[in-house]
C-alpha cells in the first residue's frame, strides 16, 4: 500500500489553509536503527473543511499530528500554514505563528495539569499570548466554559481529577478554543470516552466548528465516526498514505485492499447480519524495518513481485478518489466510469 506522490493535493492555494508536503518523522533507537514513524506523507486541508485521518493503532496518525504542531519538529518535509512554512521558524516565530493552530489530545485527563484549577488551565494560552488584561482573560474564560457546556461558577475553581472524562474533554476543547484558532487538530478526542459521551463531544465539536468557522483535522480509528464528521478522508498504514477520497465514495467502494479490510471489520447494527470474521493475513511489520516497495504487501492478497520491488504512487482512479496501489479493487469499473 502506501506509496508516495502528491496527485491528491489540490492546486487552489487560496482555499488551502494547511498543507503538509513530504513529511518524514524518524526516531533513532539504541540498537534497532530508526523507527520510521511517518514517511513522505503529503496532505492538505481547505478552509472550513474537516479532514478525517484513519488507520490502525501505530500507523503514525498521532505522530503526524504532533509533527504538524512541531511537537517535536519533523525530521524533514514542510508544514505550510497560510503559506508560511512552520518548520523554518525560530522558537519565537513559531510561538506566534502556531497560535491559530490548536490541538485536542487523545487522553482528556492526562492532557490537563492536575495541579491547576480549570480557570488557570483555560487561561494559560491567553497569558502566554498576551494582549488581554486580567479582567478580559477572566471574561473570555467564563464565556468559553459556558460555550462547551460547563458552569464557570461551579467548575472554574476545581481541578481536573474532580471531573469525568467527558467533562475533562470539554475543558480541553475550551482551552483550545479560547485562543480563537483557525485550525483545530483533534487527536482521537473521543476514543477514551463512553459511547454516549462520544456523541455529546462530537456534537459539541460540530457546533463549535459552525459557530467559529473552524477547519478540523480529525484523527480516529473508528471509521463510522470519521465518515459522519468528515468532508474528506485519508487512510494511513505503517506511516504512509494509501487512499484519499470523499467519505461516501471511499466507504461505498474502497479502492485499496487495506481500506476494504478496515471497512469489513466495522460491525453492522443489525443482529440478522452475521459478523465478518475475515482478517488480514500476516503480522503487522515493524516500523524499524518496513517492507520494501509497498508496505502493505506482506498482508495483501493481491501482492506480486511488482509490489515488492516498486513502491506505488498515489493516482486518481475516479474523480477526487486517489489510491496508492498497483492492483486496486474494482479497477475495471473505475476505468469504465
Amino acid at each position: 500500500m502506501a506509496g508516495t506522490g502528491t496527485a491528491h493535493l489540490r492546486d487552489d492555494d487560496a482555499e488551502v489553509v494547511l498543507r503538509v508536503q513530504d513529511l518524514v518523522v524518524e526516531y533513532p533507537t539504541a540498537h534497532s536503527g530508526k523507527v520510521h514513524a511517518v514517511s513522505n506523507v503529503s496532505l492538505d486541508i481547505r478552509r472550513g473543511e474537516t479532514l478525517g485521518l484513519v488507520g490502525e493503532s501505530g500507523c503514525g496518525k498521532s505522530t503526524l499530528a504532533k509533527a504538524i504542531m512541531q511537537l517535536p519538529a519533523p525530521t524533514s518535509g514542510r508544514v505550510l500554514f497560510n503559506g508560511e512554512d512552520l518548520t523554518t521558524l525560530s522558537a519565537r516565530g513559531l510561538r506566534s505563528a502556531r497560535r491559530p493552530i490548536q490541538m485536542i489530545f487523545q487522553d482528556p485527563i492526562s492532557s490537563l495539569n492536575p495541579l491547576r484549577r480549570v480557570r488557570q488551565i483555560v487561561a494559560e494560552g491567553l497569558e502566554v499570548a498576551g494582549g488581554h488584561s486580567k479582567t478580559q482573560r477572566a471574561e473570555l474564560v467564563d464565556t468559553m466554559l459556558e460555550s462547551v457546556g460547563l458552569d464557570p461558577g461551579a467548575a472554574g475553581d476545581r481541578r481536573p481529577h474532580e471531573f469525568s472524562g467527558g467533562q475533562c474533554q470539554r475543558i480541553s476543547i475550551a482551552r483550545a478554543m479560547v485562543l480563537e484558532p483557525e485550525v483545530v487538530i483533534c487527536d482521537e478526542p473521543v476514543s477514551a470516552l463512553d459511547v454516549s459521551v462520544q456523541a455529546q463531544i462530537l456534537n459539541l465539536l460540530e457546533d463549535m466548528k459552525d459557530r467559529y468557522d473552524l477547519t478540523l483535522l480529525f484523527i480516529a480509528h473508528d471509521l463510522a465516526v470519521v465518515k459522519n464528521i468528515s468532508d474528506r478522508v485519508v487512510v494511513m498504514y505503517l506511516g504512509k498514505i494509501c487512499e484519499v477520497g470523499a467519505p461516501d465514495s471511499l466507504y461505498a467502494r474502497p479502492a485499496h485492499p487495506y481500506t476494504a479490510a478496515l471497512l469489513s471489520a466495522v460491525p453492522e447494527p443489525d443482529p440478522a447480519i452475521a459478523p465478518n470474521t475475515s482478517t488480514l493475513s500476516g503480522d503487522l511489520p515493524s516500523p524499524h524495518d518496513p517492507p520494501s516497495g509497498c508496505r502493505f504487501r506482506t498482508r495483501c492478497p493481491r501482492a506480486s513481485a511488482l509490489c515488492a520491488s516498486t513502491e506505488p504512487e498515489i493516482r486518481e482512479v475516479r474523480p477526487q478518489h486517489y489510491v496508492a496501489c498497483h492492483f486496486p479493487n474494482d479497477l475495471e469499473s473505475f476505468a469504465a466510469e
